[in-house]
């Protein structure tokens, strides 16, 4: 993500209560700014993290994981999906087990690098089947449970061993901020770079910046609080204004999708690249509740899901090269699909899932978990069986890539058992290999 930004007298970092408190004074005060104008909420700490930048990405709807790592080898998998089962021969294999969906093409790839990990038949131990009681368990680390308020990445925030004073340490693409960095540290909801610096509207940006600079003068009497709520807000433009993130040009041929999903992990690299401090972000992608009309393999509602997704993460991936050494990238969606296909060519809400994993701190190639397999004795009220946990891989993607020990803070009353899927930061040469564009390991 980058950033051009206004050039200020002011020069400090916002927090999401003091700009909201900020908004409300000004439009009392008689100063409206525009409707474009982003709605910010942002996060106090500029000296990195020991560990890794975590990209966590949400599937939400509940993803079919049998549609995207098949078990192709079983006859549970072929006699119950008869209309929307991926063909063996067209299945991109991958251990001679399970194999990728071909619209997952690009994941392949990095596989074969041995950056890309799956867990399969993992998800939460709660059995509940609803989206929203699913999504906010998972989100908050804490399955089963609501009395803790704060969400599992807000809690790993406050105990990592970070002195990021960066407005830009958390970032969550979309509208509204996730449920998992609501919590004690700010994090900055962002809908698009654009959109932050004002769409580049220097007039507007001209007038909006004398209007704060005017009301929150050091000589008006202003509340000292709210002069430096005020210089905050132009450091965190400021910020961005050496990357000039409008002109951001994708390395290495990267081509990211033009929908919300590509264009969100396009912004997320821009941050990155233009080196403002950003420690986790989180990017959503919906549309996987696919109870009907899932399509052929080849065409459909589907294969167009997975394409989208696979087609991002690997252009993310691409434009990352020299990057990826410190980056985590992990999917998670609140829960699977049923097995067995429903009388409208869908998937009814299920249990076990999976997920991706990619980055050079995972010891990648390989598919993680305890498989319970297909057989009719092994299925969980007619869905995969969840036998992996899964806050053991957040769990040891915490402490072993985001360099924070204090698991029994981030996950409550939860002992995880860790499947041995990362390198340790600084533990390996592995976990810091060097990405070369014309000559990849």
């Amino acid at each position: 993500m980058v950033t051009n930004t206004l050039s200020s007298p002011f020069s400090t970092p916002l927090t999401r209560r003091s700009f909201l408190r900020r908004a409300g004074i000004l439009s009392l005060a008689g100063l409206s700014l525009p409707a474009w104008m982003p709605r910010m909420a942002f996060a106090d700490p500029e000296k990195s993290s020991p560990g890794d930048i975590l990209i966590c990405v949400f599937l939400r709807g509940g993803m079919d994981s049998l549609s995207a790592v098949i078990p192709y080898n079983e006859a549970g998998y072929h006699d119950r999906r008869p209309t929307i089962r991926v063909p063996d021969g067209a299945v991109l294999d991958l251990d001679g087990q399970f194999g990728l969906h071909p619209h997952l093409a690009p994941l392949l790839e990095i596989w074969q690098e041995g950056d890309l990990a799956i867990v399969h038949a993992v998800g939460s131990p709660d059995p509940t089947r609803s989206h929203f009681d699913a999504m906010d368990y998972m989100e908050r680390g804490t399955p089963g449970q609501k009395q803790v308020q704060t969400g599992w990445l807000a809690r790993h925030l406050e105990t990592v061993a970070s002195q990021n004073d960066s407005p830009f340490r958390a970032v969550g693409m979309g509208a509204m901020l996730q449920a998992s960095l609501r919590g004690p540290v700010p994090a900055l909801a962002l809908r698009s770079i654009a959109d932050f610096h004002l769409r580049g509207r220097e007039d507007e940006i001209t007038q909006v910046q004398a209007a704060l600079q005017q009301l929150y003068a050091p000589d008006t009497g202003a509340d000292s609080m709210l002069i430096q709520q005020a210089d905050q807000t132009f450091a965190a433009m400021a910020l961005l204004e050496a990357a000039d993130p409008l002109s951001y040009e994708p390395q290495h041929g990267a081509v990211y999708p033009e929908d919300e999903f590509g264009l969100a992990l396009r912004q997320v690299a821009q941050l990155i690249r233009a080196d403002v401090g950003l420690e986790v972000a989180c990017v959503d992608a919906g549309g996987w509740d696919t109870h009907e009309s899932m399509g052929e393999y080849d065409d459909g509602r589907m294969a167009g899901l997975l394409e989208g997704l696979g087609a991002a993460l690997g252009a993310f991936y691409t434009d990352m090269q020299e990057e990826m050494g410190r980056i985590s990238v992990v999917t998670m969606s609140e829960f699977g699909r049923r097995v067995a296909e429903n009388g409208s060519r869908g998937t009814d809400h299920g249990h076990g899932g999976c997920m991706f994993l990619v980055g050079g701190g995972f010891r990648g190639g390989k598919v993680y978990g305890a498989w319970p397999t297909l057989a009719e004795e092994q299925l969980d009220r007619g869905d995969l069986a969840v036998t992996t946990d899964f806050r053991d891989v957040l769990a040891e993607v915490v402490q072993n890539r985001l360099a924070n020990p204090a698991l029994d803070q981030v996950f409550p009353d939860y002992s995880p058992a860790f499947l041995g899927l990362t390198e340790p930061v600084g533990g390996s040469s592995q976990s810091w290999r060097t990405y070369l564009p014309t000559a990849r390991r």
